[in-house]
């Protein structure tokens, strides 16, 4: 059997590698139309920080350990242009040659992953204008930053990458400006948690520019100008981060299905609309745990999880996944902001009725030394009192927490039986009550 899999990163190399574990004998061919393969993208924005490190410390695997040790024909500058789906072929050029190439798959995987978001306006495609998605971008944001003397940047969106990149810049003492059209940081969170985001931007000198609609970039010598409706702000650097999209716009034009967010609509089992045609990464949609309805979350572990299951499936190990709960957390400066489930509107969007909690709480017990806020915010379902959805912000004590939040939603526990949990305690950890629990306890009361 030949397969073959478009795209060499998270979901891509996944399932050409556990292929490779299962069956050996099986042709596995990975068509790639950069040079990179197998890196660290979430931890570009930290590699930018630092000047002196190097965005290759970033790759995992090189392509010649994959060809050397696992026989995989891992083929990089191989541009995939179509998928003749009736005589199963993918055709394309290499980009080093111009050469055009055409393989024969039995099976195929679409890992072609996502793409920044880019505004229609003029001027951003002007040199120091940038976005950060994979390596290359990487290197590009660092080289500029070396070679212009970069005193100020001004990022375009207030999302994850955003946030991430105003604490990477300030490491570099870059003045930072971030501007949005939308009047709100974080629309999707809890308020009371989005002022204590606010606030730690403003603490360490990053100037928002809130309900900003963005008209274009012009540029004059090495200075930017980004010009908003009502006001014009200047830096030798503007990042790009409103967010990403799909690159699903080649399973598209071969007649396969799309969903949510044009991202390529796939079963349980990976499968496309066409059943020897696989999905999985951020070009791929899932399905939410809490929800059962399609959507759209480009995240790492799904890439890497999908990639393996679409695998299983090809090696004739019927493998299925659940979906997704959106689970995400990001570092902003001292804070640790996670979420995981529905947001308060996106409950209501989807037919609940949403109560929702927001407490706050220590991250140690009472006079333990070193203990932080932590703030809570939880929703439940007045119908039917299922947990819909966990946010917290804190300095410490976050990141981890919020898994417990997580299981409960794969497992469409109640706010009641998440309140009886058995959750770990010791001063140096937590309170006897762990936050959550006081957010359930909080939230059951409100819902009955």
């Amino acid at each position: 059997m030949k397969f073959v899999i478009i795209g060499g990163d998270a979901a891509g190399m996944s399932a050409a590698s556990r292929v490779k574990r299962t069956m050996p004998e099986m042709d596995v061919i990975v068509l790639e139309k950069t040079d990179d393969v197998s890196y660290s993208a979430c931890g570009m924005p930290y590699n930018i920080a630092d000047a002196n490190r190097d965005m290759n410390d970033l790759v995992v695997r090189t392509a010649d350990v994959f060809r050397k040790k696992q026989g995989i024909d891992l083929l990089t500058g191989y541009h995939v242009k179509s998928i003749d789906t009736k005589n199963r072929i993918v055709s394309g050029t290499v980009r080093h040659n111009r050469e055009r190439f055409r393989f024969f798959y039995d099976r195929l995987l679409i890992a072609t992953g996502g793409r920044p978001t880019i505004p229609a306006g003029s001027g951003f495609d002007l040199p120091g204008v940038v976005a950060l998605k994979n390596l290359k971008d990487g290197r590009i944001i660092k080289a500029h930053i070396r070679e212009h003397t970069v005193k100020k940047a001004v990022i375009v969106g207030m999302g994850y990458i955003g946030m991430e990149m105003a604490e990477a810049l300030r490491e570099r003492n870059i003045d930072v400006e971030m501007v949005k059209p939308g009047p709100d940081l974080l629309p999707w969170m809890a308020r009371e948690l989005a002022r204590v985001v606010n606030q730690e931007l403003e603490a360490n000198r990053v100037k928002l520019h809130l309900g900003c609609e963005i008209k274009g970039i012009d540029k004059t010598a090495d200075c930017l100008h980004i010009v908003c409706n009502d006001r014009t702000l200047t830096a030798e650097m503007v990042l790009v981060a409103i967010g990403i999209e799909p690159n699903s716009e080649l399973a598209a034009e071969a007649g396969l299905e799309t969903g949510v967010g044009n991202a390529i609509a796939v079963n349980h089992q990976m499968q496309t609309s066409d059943e020897r045609i696989y999905a999985a990464g951020d070009c791929a949609d899932a399905y939410h745990v809490v929800t059962g309805q399609k959507t759209w979350i480009p995240l790492a572990l799904r890439a890497n999880r999908a990639g393996w299951a679409a695998a299983d499936n090809v090696c004739g190990k019927e493998t299925r996944l659940e979906g997704v709960a959106g689970t995400a957390v990001f570092k902003v400066f001292n804070l640790e902001v996670a979420r995981t489930g529905l947001s308060l509107e996106e409950s209501h969007r989807f037919g609940f009725e949403p109560v929702e909690v927001t407490i706050k709480s220590r991250s140690r017990a009472h006079a333990h030394p070193g203990a932080e806020t932590i703030w809570v915010n939880l929703i439940g379902d007045k119908k039917s009192g299922q947990l819909l959805g966990a946010q917290m912000v804190g300095c410490e004590g976050v990141a981890h927490r919020i898994n417990a939040a997580a299981v409960a939603l794969h497992n469409r526990m109640s706010v009641a039986a998440f309140s009886q949990t058995d959750l770990a305690y010791a001063p140096p950890f937590g309170p006897v009550w762990d936050p959550l629990l006081t957010a359930a306890n909080q939230l059951l009361k409100k819902l009955s």
